[in-house]
């Protein structure tokens, strides 16, 4: 692939429409040769617009790391993480059993793809989503008769859900 270079020249000349042989011989015109970007990373058309910006910041942040001196890394680790990011890493610090942890998450992935291809599978069925959705909406009724229309029966299920989170939390307060 051949490179080709752009000229910028900052003679005066050529912002006033002149060509550079009419100007004098006392102010010889400077030029800036800028390298040529590279071409985008080829992109599927699904994520064409996100690997399309990605590629822009990160062209924009070299060039910004260019005119301040500064190596692209240097800039790149100026910015700062998110907030949730800080947290988790801290909790992530605090494990003192990241086996186990690591563990755990993979299993919950695998559990959620097999319930997801059980779902799917029941949803294929003739009658079984009619009379699940049914049962959903019967249910649904019979909880916000027991739990939510009444003020006491709703303070009641408000401090049930409180003492499960502190039991589940651990908090003393």
């Amino acid at each position: 692939m051949a490179s080709s270079a752009l000229s910028i020249s900052s003679s005066s000349t050529l912002v006033d429409a002149k060509s550079p042989r009419q100007s004098s011989a006392a102010s010889p015109p400077q030029c800036v040769t800028l390298p040529t970007l590279p071409p985008p990373p080829a992109a599927q058309s699904q994520g064409r617009t996100f690997k399309t910006t990605a590629y822009c910041r990160r062209i924009a942040r070299n060039v910004m790391a260019m005119a301040t001196g500064e190596a692209p890394a240097e800039v790149a680790a100026t910015t700062e993480l998110p907030e949730f990011v800080k947290t988790i890493q801290e909790a992530w610090e605090k494990v003192e059993d990241k086996y186990a942890v690591a563990s755990l998450g993979v299993a919950g992935v695998v559990a959620l793809w097999g319930s997801t291809g059980m779902i799917s599978a029941i949803d294929r069925l003739p009658l079984i989503p009619g009379v699940l959705e049914v049962v959903g909406i019967g249910y649904s009724g019979w909880f916000a008769y027991k739990n939510l229309i009444f003020k006491p029966d709703r303070e009641a299920l408000i401090e049930k859900i409180k003492s499960t989170y502190k039991e589940i939390i651990g908090s003393s307060s």
